[in-house]
């Protein structure tokens, strides 16, 4: 007569997945492509605010102070934002879960248990693809429930990928 086990209880599954660092960190170029993505982003909306104040005398009584805490808040985010976010980012696809820890001024612990995905995407943006980066997304059918991993090798990030996918045909779940 064959075995029979019982199901997995609610609360054993909850306790297998506690809220721990993730064991792998970014790749390195992520600080890059984020700095580059801030620089952009910087010179875009200052220069937009700045060519306002060239040719619009009537704004610059308060556009000029308003440039000039831009300026410094682009500065601030260009020289810290994408190291600290470096240092603070952790990721982990496991059999059971897939574990995210995200932020800059404030920390965003995630798991998604492998029985709740629903899609699994991969992106990868023009600066992106000249540093050879990519971003995961992985999505369940809780708004909430959407995992994004960003700055992680191409290479490291299409095996990530075929191993959620394998893991989770494999794994029982409706998903939602």
């Amino acid at each position: 007569m064959a075995e029979v086990t019982p199901p997995r209880s609610t609360a054993t599954v909850v306790d297998q997945l506690r809220i721990r660092p993730p064991r792998h960190r970014l790749d390195r170029r992520f600080i890059l492509w984020r700095t580059l993505q801030a620089l952009f982003w910087g010179i875009g909306v200052l220069g937009v605010l700045g060519t306002i104040y060239w040719w619009a005398e009537v704004t610059r009584p308060w556009l000029g102070p308003l440039l000039i805490i831009g300026g410094v808040i682009y500065a601030v985010n260009i020289a810290i934002m994408p190291t600290w976010r470096y240092h603070v980012h952790r990721w982990e696809a496991g059999d059971d879960a897939v574990y995210a820890l995200e932020g800059w001024l404030t920390k965003k612990w995630q798991i998604v248990p492998i029985s709740r995905i629903q899609s699994i995407d991969t992106e990868i943006g023009l600066i992106q693809q000249a540093l050879g980066l990519a971003t995961i997304k992985v999505t369940t059918a809780s708004t909430e429930g959407k995992i994004t991993i960003e700055g992680i090798d191409v290479e490291v990030a299409e095996k990530t990928v075929e191993h959620l996918k394998d893991v989770t045909a494999a794994t029982r779940g409706d998903a939602t």
